[in-house]
């Protein structure tokens, strides 16, 4: 039992997903008794037992269906007249989904962070706001949330982010936004948002293949969020956070903003990398404080 709460444990901080059989109810003579666990990992490995044998095959199939769809369901089994074991007794099991909450690391603690940070937890988000800046990345305004008043680099050491983590880029300063970008792609994040203008994000993108080489764009949102119109950062929060929720359910949609499939960012990602300077001019000058932005497009932290 021990094992597989940890295994469990374990699994979580990995941020995989897995799925975990209990037997809830027995009668007659079973192999096992109620409270015996069995869990699926992501690789197909398990720990634990069920019984064995033909229940635990069943089980095993119903726990990849389980895994694949995130729906928990139950599993009854006639032992003897089912699967001819000769037990002869009946067994019935929960099946659960094993999943670690989604991870969004906000760069940046201004004024779009905020109600960014408030609508992500509200849909399911562990959220985490990394800012040096203390005055702004307090409880009051992030309440439920972590804070790490780091450096960008050091915050990615910290957090080393995985196949459940969402980045997004909103902090006060170009060259911050710069950095996390050039970091970011590195790790194995599954998404990375960057709030700007397009011209912005192809100066910066520009930048980060100069510096790193062609670089795989598939995980950048850039622009960050979807087509709403959105102007006010509440607005923009609805924006980031609906985009969030379409890519953890994987769902195809025609509404972002993100410049990353265009003609001129396969360029600049894939080998032959096209000269851009001229066509992008300067990034726009670091606003000088965290005032809303006039629209999406433009600085928002």
């Amino acid at each position: 039992m021990r094992d597989v709460t940890v295994a469990v444990l374990e699994l979580l901080e990995r941020g995989e997903a897995g799925a975990l059989a209990t037997v809830v109810k027995t009668t007659g003579s079973t192999p096992q008794v109620p409270g015996a666990r069995l869990l699926l990992r992501a690789d197909g490995s398990t720990v634990g037992t069920v019984g064995g044998g033909a229940l635990e095959q069943r089980v095993l199939d119903a726990l990849q269906r389980v895994r694949a769809s995130g729906e928990p369901t139950t599993v009854a089994c006639d032992l003897a007249r089912e699967l001819g074991m000769c037990c002869g007794g009946s067994m019935e099991l929960f099946l659960e989904p094993v999943r670690a909450a989604p991870r969004l690391v906000i760069f940046g603690a201004g004024h779009v962070a905020k109600p960014t940070a408030a609508l992500a937890r509200s849909v399911g988000f562990e959220v985490v706001v990394v800012d040096e800046r203390d005055e702004l990345n307090i409880e009051a305004r992030f309440p439920g949330c972590r804070r790490e008043l780091l450096d960008v680099p050091a915050a990615l050491r910290l957090l080393a982010p995985s196949g459940r983590d969402y980045l997004l880029i909103v902090t006060h300063d170009h060259q911050l936004d710069g950095e996390a970008l050039r970091l970011s792609l590195r790790s194995d994040a599954r998404y990375i948002g960057l709030v700007g203008s397009r011209r912005k994000v192809l100066r910066l993108v520009e930048r980060v293949v100069a510096r790193e080489g062609p670089t795989d764009l598939r995980r950048l949102f850039a622009p960050v969020g979807l087509a709403l119109g959105a102007v006010t950062p509440a607005e923009i929060a609805v924006s980031i956070v609906a985009e969030l929720v379409a890519v953890r359910h994987e769902e195809s949609t025609t509404g972002h903003l993100r410049a990353s499939s265009g003609p001129l960012l396969r360029a600049l990602a894939g080998p032959a990398r096209a000269s851009t300077s001229a066509e992008l001019g300067p990034l726009p000058a670091p606003r000088a404080d965290d005032t809303p932005p006039p629209s999406h497009g433009e600085k928002a932290s």
